[in-house]
Parts: C-alpha cells; structure tokens; sequence
C-alpha cells in the first residue's frame, strides 16, 4: 500500500471475505483480498486499493487453531494503520465453542490491538439480516425467520443454531462483559453517552442492532466518529461495512462507484458444491434441469479417505466427458440436507481441498475462464488448491449479494472468473445464470 488504507479485515471464511469485497468495491472503496499475509511485491500490484483483506478459515477452526494463527494476522493488518480493521463473521453469526468461536477470537483481537472494548454489528438489511432488541432475524426465500426457527440454520451441520440472541450466544464461548445498545437508543447522542459509560466500566463488547436505514446509518456514525475510543477492531459482518460506507460518504472518503464490464456468456463453466443447504439443492436441480451434468461425489469417501482416490477419479471422468461434449460439469457432495454430511462435519478441510483439486484439474485442463465454488467451509479449503493469491472485484449481483463474480489473480501470472456461493446464498437461478452472463 502507498498509504493507508481506509480499512483492512480478515474474513473467517472465504466467501464472507468476498462479500465484504463486493460491499465495498462496488461502492466506491477499490479492495484487494489476499488468500494470507502476502509480500511486499504483491501489496505493490494493488497499491490503489483502498482496502484490503485476509480471506481465512477460522470459522471452521478451533479456538487452539485461533491461538496460533490469528495473532500474526491481526498484527500484520494493525501494521497498516487504517482507522477500522474488522473480523469479520458471518451474517447468521455461524459459531459454537469449539467450531469457529467468535469469542476467543474476539478475546485474541482485544489483547493484539490492546483495546479495551470492541463494537459488534451484525445486522445487514442490504442481505435480509435484521438485529433487533439483540436478537437476529433473517430472511428466507419470502419469509423473516428468528435466527433459532431459521429453517437452514437451525439444522446447520457444523454449527445449529439454536439461540437468537447474539450475546446470549456469544456468552457460550467467552466470559467477556458483553452489553446491548438497542433500538431504545434512538439518538446518535444517546449512544455515545452509553457508549463512553460502557467503556469506562467493564465491558469488553457492545452489540450495536442495525434493524433499517436510520439504525445503519446511526451505527456508521458511531464507528467513524468514535473510532479513536474505540480503537480499530471491530466484529460483525459486512453490516460493519455497510453501515461504514454511510459515514464515508458523508466525510468524502469514497470515489465514484465504475460500472463492471458486461459478463459474457460461456458454453462451459465448472461448479464445486459442499454445501448441504437447501437453496443450493434447488440451485443443483434448476441447473441440472437447464443444461449442466450433475456428478454426484462421494462425501464419505472424501471425508473419511476411505476409497477417496477411487471417488474422485471417478468423479473427474464424468466431469471431463461432460465438459468434451460441451456441457458444465456441477460436481457436488450433497443435495439438501445430508445425514452423512453432518456425521462427519469436522472433515469438511478434506472435503473442500478434495473439491479444490477437481476444479484445478478441470480448469487448467480444459482451460476453463470461469468456476464456481459453493459452500463456506468448502470455498475456504477448496481455493487453496487453486493457486490463488489475491482477489478482486469482477462484477457484483446486486439481486444476489454476498456472492459476487472475482477475478481470482494466479501465483502464474493469469486470472480467472470465480465465484464464491454460501449455501443460503443466491436465487434458483444462480448457476444458470452465471455461465450464462445474465447475473446482473
């Protein structure tokens, strides 16, 4: 970097991270994300980003994991100076104890950035996330769902949720003082009395509820202008961002937004799928049904290493006869909700890396211009098989945020078109839509 950067981040999965990228690249902030702690020649290529990011995995990880990762991390982002750095979480808040807790690393923030509180935001309207009196609801296909009567994620295979309220929660996997600011804080000056009260007492963590616009922009007003008594890290989901980006642009810190290239269409793309989620079933079955070859793969296989060679030798060959007769190969471990799948959810880095090492066969085999990974914990383990090292904005699907098309940038010097899909992520059309160029 040339200077410093508006804000800096690491995501704790990968297609968190690159929801973060879509927010704020497609609204004036220029940002580049790293796949790890890139070096000097590499921050060099990206100089104009004004943000920057580290694409992680420790949602899937444990907190021994955290203890001896994170802290490098977060002091290499501190090491940029820029008055946020955000970790950033999933937007349905997906944490338990011991798979991917946000409290010990939020513990491991406070101590590396020596700050004494940190705000929390995870309520996102621009992605049907609403955190209202601290309690998460969430959109669903036509319906608000409370976060515990969620229809996915109630039944999350690595992590259920089964509490709606985000400190009670939290509180299973940290004893740091938390508190609320709610909707009775219905003044920017009512908070900051509150907010300064907190501060100078024991709390370590204050959730901020963004639930509509006024609240969103309230919540930007006070992670800008209370940026100095807070200090920079801050927790959340791309709401952080979101609410950020108001208060950026009233100080004119944002550039014009450009206008993506048009996508094109091609004959041939290649999808990855670990999700066990039901929308990307029926994002599976709407491209099946409109020209793509499904190639089931064997979880259990891959999860286990049990017959593991035999599976995926026997899911490339379907793949490539696919591809030779023209048509998209959708390899995927599940479709819906699967027992196996959650039997053996600790072995999801197997799974993705498996997955990964497909798609670089096929992509560089057939020389494929575009791919798709879908699953979090998938698209975490997946692109580390890819040879990437950074990502940039392609093109934003404003009906479909959250999963926006990259240019993934290769240690070899190319590029290619890749999107990273959660599971919940996307409409029916998603797959379809994305080898078509009518994603938009």
């Amino acid at each position: 970097m040339t200077g410093r950067p508006l804000l800096s981040y690491y995501g704790d999965d990968f297609t968190g991270s690159t929801d973060v990228m879509e927010a704020l690249s497609s609204n004036g902030v220029p940002t580049v994300l790293y796949t790890g702690i890139p070096d000097a020649a590499r921050t060099a290529r990206f100089a104009d980003c004004r943000a920057v990011g580290i694409a992680g995995t420790s949602r899937s990880q444990t907190p021994e994991w955290m203890d001896t990762h994170l802290p490098a991390i977060f002091g290499w982002l501190e090491g940029l100076g820029a008055d946020h750095c955000h970790y950033k979480v999933c937007s349905t808040f997906d944490s338990a104890p011991r798979h991917g807790s946000i409290g010990r690393a939020i513990e491991i923030g406070l101590a590396v950035f020596d700050q004494q509180m940190t705000a929390l935001v995870v309520g996102a309207p621009q992605l049907r996330r609403y955190s209202f009196f601290g309690n998460l609801f969430v959109g669903y296909r036509d319906c608000v769902y409370r976060l515990d009567r969620h229809p996915v994620m109630r039944d999350h295979p690595a992590t259920p949720m089964g509490e709606a309220d985000l400190l009670r929660h939290l509180g299973q996997q940290t004893e740091l003082p938390t508190a609320l600011l709610g909707p009775q804080m219905d003044s920017t000056e009512h908070a900051v009395e509150a907010l300064r009260r907190l501060r100078d007492g024991e709390t370590r963590c204050v959730l901020l509820d963004v639930y509509d616009t006024p609240s969103q922009q309230r919540t930007g007003k006070l992670l800008y202008n209370e940026r100095e008594h807070f200090g920079p890290f801050v927790v959340g989901s791309s709401g952080v961002e979101y609410a950020l980006l108001h208060a950026w642009r009233k100080a004119g810190q944002t550039l014009p937004a450009q206008a993506s290239p048009p996508l094109e269409k091609f004959d041939r793309i290649a999808v990855v799928s670990g999700s066990c989620s039901p929308t990307t079933a029926r994002q599976i079955d709407a491209a099946c049904a409109n020209g793509f070859a499904g190639v089931p793969v064997d979880f259990r296989a891959l999860a286990t290493g049990q017959g593991a060679d035999a599976a995926l030798a026997e899911a490339r060959d379907q793949a490539c006869a696919a591809l030779e007769c023209g048509r998209s190969p959708l390899l995927y471990t599940a479709r819906g909700p699967d027992s196996v799948a959650r039997s053996i959810a600790s072995s999801h880095d197997r799974v993705g890396r498996a997955l990964g090492r497909l798609l670089q066969t096929l992509t560089d085999r057939y020389g494929l211009p575009r791919v798709v990974i879908a699953g979090g914990d998938t698209s975490s383990h997946a692109l580390a098989e890819l040879d990437v090292f950074a990502l940039t904005l392609r093109h934003p699907i404003p009906d479909s945020p959250g999963s926006p098309l990259c240019t993934a940038h290769r240690n070899d010097g190319s590029t290619l078109e890749l999107a990273l899909k959660g599971g919940q992520i996307g409409g029916d059309d998603y797959f379809v839509g994305l080898r078509d160029g009518t994603l938009g």
